[in-house]
């Protein structure tokens, strides 16, 4: 598997010397400066590329080209929209850059609670309290309608929640939610975010995956024509956010994606960590009903309650087993290259990461600090050098 590690431009606070040395091969990068549905400009991906290959490294995944709400929406604007979007993959195409992930997560991107939780013994964490998040959207941002979409019990705890919280924790809790996490399609203001909610008032589930239809049937033949491998990424947290419907969590959504447009470049970002906060989700057996159209991997682990809250745990703690996630994809590979495909070698990243150390007094983007990565690459990387050993391995 090839080793990769996101990097967010000449802006990240973490050099691509300290990828090299972190022992990553590949970069997972966008070009962050041109992201409101615009055509990537070639000489911006093109410097991108030679920044990359300077450091010795190579631009191994595109994450991510956006989607922007209209595409969502549908209808007319989203035809204008797919177009910009289909060009910019003859663009990275004609780089040499052959991955692109994307995600279909209506209005908010990934989204967080709280960016600094102390764990027991592993530094600071991601979470997503879903009290607070409720906290916030029946009661701070005052949504039409949220009171419909939680229980009662719910519904109290979020309001006690926001009694004592001061005008501070709101404003904190308000920025973490809506002002856009790293890699994010966009941020909002309290109104903002209000007022695309409510565009998306009389959009149901079916027609939101009949908008994901729409726009496959017209990227993935260009994906096809052009050589380039489109791997959709699953929404983080996998359940309905402000009301919204979300249609890429669990196993019956993958498979009415990859049913409607089966092409193999209609492919999967697997990513552990979203698909693991649902307990419901069978990790293991919705990788290999997918196996062959995985594209990239995302690794990292959550530990979750029964309100749907969950923490980003360490790498090798929590919902996924990655020695056996690992295990099933290594036996991907083997398969691939018996195949002779090009696409044999499947990148991964260690996904977001503790804030440990001297990292907790230094500017870095949350979920992507270098030393909570680096241990989970360190990891992973052991796992792999474990199941891949001539005398030892259990995939000889």
């Amino acid at each position: 598997m090839e080793q990769t590690w996101r990097w967010f431009g000449p802006k990240d606070p973490i050099p691509l010397s300290h990828v090299r040395q972190a022992g990553a091969t590949g970069i997972v990068s966008a070009l962050h400066d041109h992201y409101r549905g615009e055509v990537w400009p070639e000489d911006a991906i093109a410097e991108r590329k030679a920044v990359i290959e300077a450091a010795g490294l190579r631009w191994s995944v595109v994450e991510s080209i956006p989607v922007p709400n209209a595409i969502k929406l549908g209808g007319e604007p989203a035809r204008e929209a797919t177009a910009a979007f289909a060009e910019t993959m003859r663009r990275l195409s004609r780089a040499g850059l052959q991955t692109i992930c994307y995600n279909f997560m209506p209005v908010v991107d990934w989204t967080r609670t709280e960016l600094r939780h102390p764990m027991p013994s592993t530094g600071l964490a991601l979470r997503f309290d879903m009290t607070d998040f409720v906290a916030y959207d029946a009661y701070i941002l005052a949504r039409a309608g949220a009171d419909r979409d939680y229980p009662p019990d719910l519904l109290r705890q979020a309001e006690a929640r926001v009694g004592v919280l001061t005008p501070e924790q709101v404003q904190r809790l308000e920025a973490t939610i809506i002002a856009g996490l790293p890699g994010a399609e966009d941020s909002h203001s309290r109104q903002g975010i209000a007022n695309v909610i409510a565009r998306y008032a009389d959009l149901s589930p079916d027609d939101l995956r009949a908008n994901l239809r729409t726009f496959h049937e017209t990227v993935v033949p260009v994906a096809r024509e052009v050589g380039v491998r489109l791997c959709i990424h699953p929404d983080d947290p996998p359940f309905s956010l402000f009301g919204l419907p979300r249609v890429v969590s669990t196993a019956q959504d993958l498979d009415a994606i990859f049913g409607a447009v089966p092409e193999r470049e209609n492919g999967l970002t697997f990513c552990a960590g979203s698909f693991g906060a649902r307990a419901d989700n069978d990790l293991p057996a919705l990788l290999e009903a997918h196996l062959e159209r995985v594209h990239f991997v995302h690794l990292r682990n959550v530990s979750t309650e029964p309100d749907g809250s969950f923490v980003e745990d360490d790498h090798l703690v929590g919902n996924a087993d990655m020695v056996r996630l690992l295990a099933l994809l290594l036996r991907e590979e083997a398969r691939r290259r018996e195949e002779g495909r090009s696409d044999h070698l499947i990148p991964f990243r260690p996904d977001h990461g503790h804030l440990l150390l001297d990292d907790q007094d230094k500017t870095t983007l949350p979920g992507y600090s270098a030393i909570g990565r680096l241990k989970g690459l360190a990891e992973l990387r052991g796992i792999l050098a474990t199941l891949t050993h001539p005398t030892y391995g259990v995939l000889q």
